[in-house]
């Protein structure tokens, strides 16, 4: 069943990697510039200088992430925290913006790896803003329209004629794909506020765009994961049972989901995506699919027929070291690792941890419960 897992897995990521999704949409027009931001940003590069050879831009990605890129510049940032880097990212990406006919691929992640600080804040002020609603389980959408305000690219500030995007939020709102940096807000300052007010935070805002210029395209989504995934599993023999894309905390979610697979027929497949939140209270190692993935073990019980797969489709949970993690049912241990946070430690003693590496796209989770035939 593992085996089935880590096809249905890929299947899902073959369907939206930049080499399937972006081609179509590239314009036929060579653009001045390319400005690739995000987990997905080297894939989508190299995509673009094959349709383009010669053409130059920068590629910004996570710390310790690689691409082969021939022409466009790649630099690495801090995510999900900003680090100097963040900055140094976003300010080239303003400068090579600023003459205009940008070709913006913009995919999960960007929020962090371009990040210049608004008017009389600090990147030690954003970092620490930006970690305490990470660890309140703050959901995307409220993390992100607080990013847009305290940012000098963020919320339509970064100037392109075509923004094509892969989506890892719920809604696939543009707003919120990397924190909407070419795209207008909806989202005011009354708003960020209200949403710092609720976490006992507070940081001087900024007012963002309300109406920019340039088209914007989504070429891939969770959607597509999802589809891929539950017609791989499909193929091999399962039933799927689609939940959609999900939000809220990953244990609960986990639980719920182990109850709903418990009473499925033999032969199904329950597949979800959307990526859910961790409140951590303890110290230790983890991410939110590995987190549900511990919750829907404890949940299992005594149903060695049942196993699952939750992972991150970037290829990393979390600060786990892996994109998730294969379960079946836990026992007693795997209650007290909860408790403490620690799902990474759990998995990595159960041989269960999931780690294919940066898989070159990002649309958000995938969690499958196999229940055998």
């Amino acid at each position: 069943m593992r085996d089935q897992l880590r096809q249905m897995f890929h299947a899902g990521i073959a369907a939206c990697h930049p080499e399937t999704v972006l081609p179509p949409h590239l314009p036929a027009e060579r653009p001045r510039v390319v400005l690739a931001i995000g987990k997905a940003a080297g894939a989508m590069a190299r995509v673009a200088e094959a349709r383009y050879p010669g053409v130059g831009g920068i590629a910004v990605v996570p710390h310790g992430w690689d691409a082969d890129l021939a022409t466009i510049e790649l630099r690495h940032a801090g995510h999900p925290v900003p680090d100097e880097h963040s900055v140094e990212a976003a300010e080239r990406l303003l400068e090579l913006a600023d003459a205009g006919g940008a070709l913006v691929l913009l995919s999960g992640g960007a929020s962090a790896l371009a990040s210049l600080p608004g008017e009389g804040l600090t990147l030690a002020n954003k970092q620490a803003i930006t970690g305490a609603l990470l660890r309140a389980g703050a959901p995307i959408g409220e993390l992100n329209c607080v990013r847009r305000h305290l940012s000098r690219i963020k919320g339509g500030r970064l100037p392109a004629a075509l923004t094509l995007a892969i989506s890892d939020v719920v809604g696939d709102r543009p707003e919120d794909i990397g924190s909407g940096p070419t795209v207008a807000d909806p989202t005011t300052v009354a708003d960020a506020r209200a949403i710092l007010d609720r976490y006992g935070l507070d940081a001087p805002l900024t007012e963002t765009a309300k109406a920019v210029p340039g088209e914007f395209r989504l070429v891939a989504s969770a959607a597509d994961l999802l589809a891929a995934a539950a017609a791989d599993a499909e193929r091999v023999g399962y039933r799927p049972v689609l939940l959609g894309q999900c939000a809220g905390e990953a244990r609960d979610l986990g639980r719920a989901h182990a109850e709903i697979a418990r009473t499925l027929p033999p032969g199904s497949a329950l597949i979800s995506g959307g990526e859910l939140t961790v409140t951590v209270t303890g110290t230790g190692r983890g991410g939110p699919n590995l987190e549900y993935a511990l919750a829907a073990a404890t949940g299992l019980g005594d149903r060695p027929d049942i196993q699952g797969l939750a992972a991150d489709s970037d290829g990393l949970d979390g600060n786990s070291g892996a994109a998730g993690a294969f379960f079946s049912g836990a026992d007693a241990a795997g209650a007290g690792a909860l408790a403490t946070n620690d799902s990474a430690g759990w998995f990595t003693s159960a041989d269960g941890l999931f780690a294919p590496g940066p898989s070159g796209t990002n649309v958000s989770d995938l969690r499958i419960i196999l229940v055998g035939p």
